[in-house]
């Protein structure tokens, strides 16, 4: 039995047309002796460039080149408008179940081109007219030959496309688990692939952050040291929580339309208290509210843009629960249920089921972030003027915050490193071609709110991150029409 028909999700905002079907026998590319070839369910593009020459990447096939010369080419006419999934009835495998594809899709007269089976990411539809005027990703799903395309987005400054008035609860919000755990360390305590910079430019807008006072009886000390539960980030010595927040405001300056969501949380060893903690951020930090927005309370992006937006997981010393005219200090998220597949709790609604023990409970962990992809997405974001009274708008409702991270240090096989390279390809998987599918008037935005993430980036793989700020276009899309 074949693979199935040829699938097309269009996830972007504009209606595309398929064109022309080119068919190639697929290139192979000699892999060294003692390859270790690793097969993932989702199989990925390469980004092209306009010459279609690109160095080999993937284990098994080679991408095409530009004078490649195929067997067979087939002229359609397949409309696939917004936010809707076509299945045709085109056979994707003629003489070979490898056989490549060539798609040249069109919109608004301009015709863009994309191959399925090459290598391993996603890749940028090519442009096949001078001064294209949109850009698209698409990642191929070889075993249900499923193709899903969204608006491509400038990574570094994606928020820039957003309304001012959006809430930050109504975006899709890429984040980090333990985001700056990047350094050599226990492979139970690291949980990234790359560093904080690296995920910023990436498209990264929440960093979930841990950190130890170092010196808790001294009330001037403004020393924080980036932690793991009870261990450092790194075996190399200390790392300084300074160091994190001064590198996300230099960030966030030479990016001033974007924000960054920081969750902070008290750990390590030691006789500190939250209570120090609120102290010492109040005092040597967090003191600037052109730099930091404390209101508890969701901010609008414009409100935000250019600022952290700071997200407690700790306890408030008792002055501080005086402030803004006594309504507290910062986003409330202390104390949600531990290892929960769903908690509504100050201002965030959390999935963070983290206690994978064994490595059978993996699809258990998937299934409940799909599940909170779900709730997230049936949302309709309050945006004053557009889905709400402008003069009376209707309050932002809560993040929401679903946590792909897990972890067991007693078994190697649940360790933040070996749960990433499974869930982050079904849970892409799921986005591309299950999130939002019901037909209706009554859809949400068709957002997955605060996506927190392990390993992102790990062999420039930044698939599940261009794929969450990807799910920002029906909201978009609403708020330019």
């Amino acid at each position: 039995m074949g693979p199935p028909p040829l699938v097309i999700r269009n996830l972007s905002s504009t209606p595309l047309e398929l064109k022309v079907i080119e068919r190639f026998e697929t290139p192979h590319i000699d892999e060294p002796k003692g390859f270790a070839n690793i097969t993932r369910n989702v199989t990925h593009f390469v980004v092209s460039n306009t010459t279609g020459n690109v160095p080999p990447e993937g284990p098994s096939f080679a991408p095409l080149t530009i004078n490649a010369q195929s067997y067979g080419q087939q002229d359609v006419n397949i409309r696939v408008d917004p936010f809707t999934t076509n299945r045709t009835d085109i056979n994707t495998a003629e003489r070979s179940e490898k056989d490549v594809l060539r798609l040249t899709f069109e919109y608004d007269g301009q015709r863009y081109r994309v191959d399925t089976r090459t290598t391993r990411q996603s890749q940028e539809l090519i442009p096949l007219c001078p001064d294209p005027r949109k850009q698209y990703t698409a990642i191929w799903i070889d075993k249900d030959s499923y193709l899903a395309i969204y608006s491509s987005a400038n990574m570094n400054c994606w928020m820039k496309e957003m309304a001012d008035a959006t809430p930050l609860s109504g975006l899709s919000i890429p984040g980090t688990h333990n985001s700056p755990t990047h350094h050599k360390a226990l492979p139970s305590v690291r949980c990234q692939a790359v560093s904080p910079k690296e995920q910023l430019r990436n498209g990264v807008r929440f960093f979930d952050i841990r950190v130890q006072p170092q010196n808790p009886g001294d009330a001037n000390s403004d020393a924080l040291a980036l932690v793991h539960g009870v261990f450092p980030i790194s075996l190399t010595g200390t790392k300084p929580f300074r160091k994190l927040v001064d590198d996300i405001h230099e960030f966030l300056r030479e990016n001033p339309s974007e924000t960054l969501i920081m969750s902070l949380k008290r750990e390590g060893p030691g006789e500190h208290t939250d209570e120090q903690l609120s102290t010492i951020v109040k005092q040597h930090y967090a003191n600037d509210n052109n730099l930091w927005f404390t209101e508890p309370r969701v901010p609008s992006l414009g409100e935000a843009r250019g600022k952290i937006v700071l997200m407690r997981r700790f306890a408030l010393a008792e002055p501080l629960t005086h402030e803004w005219e006594g309504r507290g200090w910062c986003l409330d998220a202390q104390n949600w249920a531990y290892n929960t597949p769903c908690d509504n709790h100050g201002s965030v609604c959390v999935q963070d089921f983290c206690e994978v023990l064994e490595t059978e409970n993996i699809d258990k962990k998937i299934g409940f972030c799909c599940e909170h992809f779900e709730r997230a997405g049936a949302q309709v974001c309050p945006v004053p003027g557009i889905t709400t009274d402008a003069i009376n708008p209707v309050p932002p409702g809560p993040l929401y915050l679903n946590f792909l991270s897990a972890s067991n240090f007693w078994k190697v096989g649940c360790w933040p490193e070996r749960i990433a390279a499974k869930l982050n390809p079904a849970v892409t998987e799921f986005l591309c071609m299950k999130h939002e599918t019901a037909e209706g008037d009554n859809k949400g935005d068709g957002g997955v709110g605060i996506v927190v993430t392990d390993w992102v980036g790990k062999d420039g793989d930044w698939d599940l991150i261009r794929c969450i700020v990807g799910m920002n276009s029906r909201l978009e899309l609403r708020e330019k029409q």
